[in-house]
């Protein structure tokens, strides 16, 4: 299960075209028993993924693949309050969902908030999933971000061929995963 913000969503692409749908064709090449649910909302802060947590964890899933704060960089939030609200996510699923695997998406701060609460956002991260014992995915945005050819006309998410190389990201963390989890069964 993917959630996130419209990065997961896909925003402004075909709904097929979105990573969690790319990387379902990927799991289906490779004959793994997986199926992706793309529970990604456009616009969610990390509040917001907190107060629809419930809902989320009525539905069962062997890995949980946690992409939010990209919002809380981008509206400048306190990183603090930004780390409390993802760390009670975090521990909510690893208490109602102690059999799943929790993946933490690394995301980046824009830089014009200052070199100060950018580090201190990308540090947010590793610090997180030390902390709750999850498996921390580099940047979702890597190799993408900053580059027009690759964004759709807002700068900010991927088009068809950027989101290509999403989906590559994803896939280099979550295959050996979903394979270890496999051989598991």
């Amino acid at each position: 299960m993917f959630l996130g913000t419209s990065l997961t969503a896909g925003l402004g692409l075909d709904a097929d075209s979105a990573y969690p749908q790319q990387v379902q064709r990927r799991i289906d090449a490779a004959r793994l028993p997986f199926e992706a649910v793309n529970a990604g909302v456009s616009g969610e802060t990390s509040a917001g993924l907190l107060q629809r947590l419930d809902w989320v964890l009525q539905h069962p899933a062997a890995v949980i693949v946690v992409e939010t704060g990209a919002n809380d960089g981008l509206r400048g939030q306190s990183v603090e309050a930004s780390k409390a609200t993802i760390g009670r996510i975090l521990a909510r699923i690893r208490a109602e969902r102690p059999e799943a695997k929790v993946v933490l998406v690394q995301m980046e701060a824009p830089t014009n908030l200052g070199g100060d609460y950018t580090r201190a956002f990308h540090a947010m991260f590793p610090a997180l999933a030390q902390q709750y014992g999850v498996v921390l995915m580099p940047f979702l945005l890597e190799g993408v971000a900053g580059r027009s050819d690759l964004n759709q006309s807002d700068g900010v998410h991927p088009n068809v061929v950027g989101e290509r190389i999403v989906t590559d990201n994803v896939w280099r963390t979550l295959e050996p995963l979903l394979r270890k989890l496999d051989q598991q069964q």
